[in-house]
């Protein structure tokens, strides 16, 4: 399996697509303007405190006030006021815990109003960006990711992660982190970290240690609110979460990001510094990639996939709705039951991907086509949430219901990732149509199918509208000429001033129309 990260830098935003075997599975985007990233950690002013809801209001420099709930303030909040008030005000100087006295943890199921109260400094870390007419979701319990752990300040817990199936191998992490791990500080150990030598984890415990100690010293006499800790760029972020010695490449077109990536990669894995390449020609790199083709087909309310079956997702203010159609595939089961499974598995591993491509968070509905077979509900439930195992948001998924619908839910931290895939419809109806690229893919199947079928061995005329014909036929090599040296046949291509944007026909050398 071959992983790629394709970097594209512009002026105001910079793109991240990861390719796993060519295939676009993760888009994301940074926007220079974007002061409040998930990880981001502020000193902050309590703005008042909601009894109802159980939570506060924070002002962290946002125009909306942050949320923070009762149970995201952790048990050891006491702890980190003294601290922060100590900090800030400079009577405390030696940032390392070991000799700071601890608070008594707060009651898992006490009241906001017990614990904190309005004008109070707090320092709080970004869990969910602002999303739509909300402003951030914020916690104050603290913690600072790094390659192989998380530290969890004023906290004394070593836990694994759970992707980590070996009981050995999770009590060896654990012995060595707590061999290692300072007074004061929780450690998480992260899936990567399997296998990993002392050595290795030590360095990456020092780097966090030396973040917190960096963030502390910038926490005396800051303003409040004012960012005291800023997560890595997204680049880094990333490469740190999923990068493994199954990625092949990582491919940059902006010099300056070249530099701090590899640097990043030499840091974290100096094996692989040599798969970090610069893109330096003059297609742009997403294009080379096949990005921006993919991009095209895979967003929209219509995503396509093999054999004629795709889907229809529609996105609502409570929740995202998936219906899954079989198409006008050509039939090669012996019966329907066989036929629903096979287009059911192809639509999970495509929901898996759309799930993470697009960032679908909260409730996500999947109407599957119906089977009666109980061993083949179970066979396409156990492979969803295999195909899910990637996914490095939170999920639950739950069992097919009895009328075949799957729900999902699925942490939302980021604003959904939404590409508008239609144009203005050069017929001037004020329309918004599909993109030609769309359009070349349904042609594609149906000249496909028709090869292989009806139009076997004869010949073929496509009539479409004369914008469309003239994006088949020119350049080199054009798609026509493509479609040459696939299928052995020369497809003849007649514009047609009467035809939509969208419609087409092919014909037989009869004129009939046979698609």
């Amino acid at each position: 399996m071959n992983r790629e990260l394709i970097v594209r830098s512009s002026s105001d935003s910079v793109d991240f697509a990861l390719l796993k075997d060519g295939k676009l599975t993760e888009l994301h985007k940074e926007e220079e303007k974007n002061d409040f990233s998930v990880g981001d950690i502020f000193i902050a002013k309590i703005r008042k405190p909601v009894t109802g809801l159980n939570a506060a209001f924070v002002n962290v420099g946002y125009e909306k006030d942050a949320f923070l709930h009762y149970h995201d303030l952790g048990p050891q909040l006491s702890s980190m006021l003294k601290f922060t008030k100590q900090v800030s005000t400079g009577k405390l100087q030696d940032f390392s815990l070991k000799n700071f006295p601890a608070e008594k943890d707060i009651d898992k199921n006490g009241a906001i109003a017990d614990v904190i109260k309005a004008n109070q400094s707090i320092l709080v870390q970004i869990v969910k960006e602002p999303i739509s007419t909300k402003g951030p979701r914020i916690s104050s319990e603290l913690s600072i990711a790094g390659r192989y752990l998380v530290m969890v300040p004023f906290s004394d817990r070593v836990s694994v992660s759970q992707k980590i199936a070996s009981s050995e191998e999770k009590d060896r992490l654990k012995r060595l982190v707590r061999s290692i791990k300072p007074k004061g500080f929780g450690v998480i150990i992260r899936t990567v970290a399997e296998g990993k030598k002392v050595a290795e984890l030590d360095k990456d415990l020092e780097n966090l240690l030396s973040k917190w100690s960096a963030m502390c010293t910038k926490l005396h006499k800051a303003p409040t609110p004012s960012k005291v800790l800023v997560e890595l760029n997204r680049a880094s972020s990333i490469l740190r979460d999923v990068f493994n010695d199954s990625f092949t490449g990582v491919f940059v077109d902006d010099k300056t990001l070249y530099n701090q990536i590899k640097d990043y990669v030499q840091e974290i894995a100096p094996a692989k510094e040599s798969i970090v390449k610069q893109h330096v020609s003059p297609v742009p790199i997403f294009e080379k990639f096949g990005i921006e083709r993919q991009i095209k087909t895979s967003f929209g309310r219509t995503a396509s996939m093999s054999k004629g079956a795709y889907l229809i997702i529609e996105h609502t203010e409570a929740l995202h709705v998936v219906d899954v159609n079989s198409g006008n595939r050509s039939n090669k089961a012996k019966n329907q039951e066989d036929t629903a499974l096979e287009v059911n598995l192809l639509a999970a591993s495509e929901i898996a991907r759309q799930l993470r491509l697009r960032d679908m968070g909260g409730i996500i509905v999947v109407d599957f086509i119906d089977m009666v077979k109980a061993p083949h509900r179970k066979k396409l439930f156990d492979h969803l949430r295999d195909e899910m195992k990637d996914d490095r948001a939170k999920h639950k998924i739950l069992p097919p219901s009895k009328f075949g619908l799957i729900q999902i839910t699925r942490q939302r931290v980021r604003p959904e990732m939404n590409i508008k895939t239609t144009e203005e419809d050069p017929n001037r109806s004020g329309k918004q149509v599909e993109a030609p690229i769309v359009l070349i893919d349904k042609i594609n199947f149906a000249l496909e199918k028709l090869l292989k079928g009806p139009a076997k061995g004869s010949s073929i005329t496509l009539n479409i509208h004369p914008f469309i014909a003239a994006y088949l036929t020119q350049g080199f090599p054009s798609i026509r000429s493509k479609w040459f040296l696939e299928h052995k046949r020369w497809i003849k291509i007649q514009p047609r001033d009467a035809y939509t944007y969208l419609e087409y026909r092919f014909k037989n050398k009869d004129g009939k129309t046979i698609y």
